[in-house]
């Protein structure tokens, strides 16, 4: 009772030799680590200047030793880095485990040693990854330019499979228009109303509807999608699961 266990082991031997909760433990662990990963991933990607989609905050990068222009998002490559670290003790633990015979024996002291060390990466990169996200800074006017046309070509294939079009014929359709504009060498929004029923008939004047992003986000509004209304959705969901997770800890 005082330890707050649910209950007392039903085998001694397995008392004594199990360490099933242990691998739980580092494989949630290491789980975490690769999603904490592949989104610092994404913000080192998205804060380069190629980019430019986020600004870093000085406090979580260091300048180069070289370039004095340069500025590392040294908090996001350590994080990254740790994943590889985390996974790594999972890995040792469960080689440890494979060919032990039944009971204690000696090779289980080293599932302490992981399990301490991943309870302290984790502290220390839930804290930094936080500090990272909110002082970030996101540049939505270079977001906006980089947006193009083309990437709404899908959205043209779904215009033609609303007109009664099957929805192979319209890919195919769309790809034409796609390889038109680049014939012509403009953006496949500039293509005329001539060059587009040369590709189906059904391309009418209102296709003109079809080249803006924000119709284009919105109209995807089920569970999951990607409408201003279903991310809200989305994101308080999120809320409440952690406001349950806090009230069960």
């Amino acid at each position: 009772t005082e330890l707050d266990f649910a209950s007392i082991s039903l085998n001694s031997m397995d008392a004594v030799g199990e360490r099933d909760f242990v691998v739980e433990f580092l494989s949630v662990a290491t789980l975490l680590m690769i999603h904490l990963s592949k989104m610092a991933e994404d913000l080192i990607l998205y804060s380069t200047s190629e980019f430019g989609f986020l600004t870093l905050s000085d406090t979580y990068c260091t300048g180069s030793s070289l370039m004095p222009q340069k500025k590392n998002p040294d908090s996001l490559e350590l994080i990254r880095s740790k994943a590889g670290r985390v996974f790594g003790r999972l890995a040792a633990i469960l080689m440890v485990l494979k060919g032990l015979p039944s009971t204690y024996n000696k090779d289980l002291q080293e599932d302490k040693e992981a399990v301490f060390d991943v309870i302290d990466t984790l502290n220390a990169v839930l804290q930094v990854a936080t500090g990272v996200i909110s002082t970030l800074q996101i540049n939505k006017e270079n977001m906006e330019k980089a947006l193009s046309p083309e990437i709404l070509s899908s959205d043209l294939a779904l215009y033609l499979v609303r007109k009664g079009m099957p929805f192979r014929q319209a890919h195919i359709a769309s790809r034409k228009a796609v390889h038109l504009a680049e014939t012509k060498g403009i953006p496949i929004n500039n293509l005329s109303p001539d060059d587009l029923k040369s590709i189906s008939p059904l391309f009418g004047s209102d296709v003109s509807q079809v080249f803006n992003v924000v119709n284009s986000v919105e109209q995807y509004r089920a569970m999951g999608g990607t409408a201003k209304s279903s991310v809200t959705a989305q994101i308080e969901q999120l809320r409440e699961l952690l406001k349950k997770l806090k009230e069960q800890a």
